[in-house]
């Protein structure tokens, strides 16, 4: 009894609270773009709003249940939540239903479905927690890498069977945590320089690109002193990005949708087309540019309110942040996420386990990826991928695992005193 009441008082009510904040926001921005005047009631059942108070009923639920199960409970199982986590995406290739061209959704009902990808989230970040935090284990160790990035890998390498090249990006975010741990920065530069190389080679010949490659390294073997014993290595190493620079349109054309080529497309400015690819976020900023500096007020959006922007209660939920609460009401947001995710990394560097500090980081990295990713695609600085905006937007799934992701850690940190 007095190790329950010991956990109660170190539970941190000040994440908490934020939580309640994004939980909040989003359920009153959802009912703002759905409502009319024949669905005004706030739980009305057949309305998004009303769906959505159920899925924030059932997270709290999940969140009570996660502080009762004993904190030691999750690295336990760690590998076997993994284990099931691939099983699921496996089976959901063979019997998935389609949902706006992605094969990654189970029905559980005719209204009602799972996405498995959210679920491998929570996995892929116990599973590094658990890798990471094995004593006598260092990043530094080859073996240890190798493992690291399969365990990264292998759920983004099964989403692309099922058209879910977005989603699949979302677990680059790990990456990150793995940076806390020791991997030298410069794999995060070689990854930077890759994406910079293929959008130069989409946009510009790519015998220019190769030519300034080739004449780079050349300056650089001939006027800058170094030792010259690994020629070979060197020029191999030349030719390899010169064959990644001529490889770029065979990834493009085969590796990507043709609607997330057009995308792209977009994004990068090679084509203009306001009435198709670039049509959602073109809405979007007009409803976010709308909004102006304090916002047309809650219930007064007309861009999202009327249909303007498609998928607004989802993916394009921070546009109707942007048109009814302004400039002032978004940045409250961002400050807000903000604030959230150093919170998180600040009590991850308390904690007295590897494995719950680790699984922090992996909280704060997918939030903070989520949060970039999602916002920038509203802007149109980001391509269009998918990615709700944690805690926000619409959806059982997203808001469901996000939860249970943020409730365990929670749970971990309530623990600290009774670890080790």
């Amino acid at each position: 009894m007095a190790k329950s009441r010991d956990i109660r008082s170190n539970i941190d009510w000040m994440l908490i609270a934020m939580y309640a904040f994004f939980v909040l926001v989003g359920w009153m921005n959802i009912y703002s773009a759905a409502v009319t005047e024949e669905h005004k009631a706030v739980f009305d059942l057949s309305q998004d709003y009303g769906k959505q108070f159920i899925w924030i009923s059932v997270a709290i639920f999940l969140a009570l249940c996660i502080m009762v199960i004993e904190a030691r409970f999750f690295s336990t199982f760690a590998y076997v939540i993994y284990g099931v986590s691939l099983v699921i995406l496996i089976a959901t290739i063979f019997i998935g239903k389609d949902v706006h061209g992605s094969h990654s959704w189970i029905k559980i009902t005719e209204s009602i479905g799972f996405q498995p990808l959210e679920l491998a989230k929570f996995a892929t970040a116990l599973v590094l927690a658990k890798l990471l935090g094995q004593v006598g284990v260092r990043i530094q160790d080859l073996s240890t890498r190798l493992q690291a990035f399969a365990f990264i890998l292998v759920p983004p390498l099964i989403l692309l069977f099922q058209n879910e090249t977005g989603s699949a990006l979302v677990f680059i975010a790990f990456i990150f945590v793995l940076y806390r741990e020791g991997l030298s920065g410069n794999i995060l530069i070689i990854g930077f320089a890759v994406i910079i190389l293929f959008i130069f080679s989409l946009l510009i010949n790519k015998f220019i690109v190769a030519g300034f490659i080739l004449g780079g390294a050349l300056i650089l073997f001939f006027f800058i002193r170094r030792s010259r014993k690994n020629v070979v290595t060197y020029f191999l190493i030349v030719a390899g990005i010169i064959a990644f620079v001529f490889s770029v349109n065979f990834i493009y054309q085969y590796a990507l949708q043709p609607h997330q080529q057009k995308r792209i497309d977009v994004l990068l400015g090679k084509i203009s087309d306001v009435k198709d690819a670039g049509y959602n976020v073109n809405q979007s900023k007009i409803a976010i540019g709308s909004g102006g500096i304090i916002g047309k007020g809650f219930l007064h959006g007309t861009q999202t309110k009327f249909k303007f922007v498609p998928e607004q209660n989802t993916d394009f939920i921070f546009c109707t942040i942007g048109e009814e609460w302004g400039f002032l009401g978004s940045s409250l947001v961002v400050i807000m996420y903000f604030l959230f995710i150093m919170r998180i990394l600040l009590i991850a560097e308390r904690q007295r386990t590897a494995f719950s500090r680790i699984y922090g980081y992996g909280l704060a990295s997918l939030i903070f990826f989520h949060v970039l990713i999602n916002i920038g695609m509203t802007i149109g600085l980001a391509p269009v991928v998918g990615i709700p905006l944690p805690f926000i937007s619409y959806g059982g799934s997203s808001l469901l695992i996000f939860t249970v992701i943020l409730f365990v850690f929670i749970k971990q940190d309530a623990s600290r005193l009774q670890a080790l």
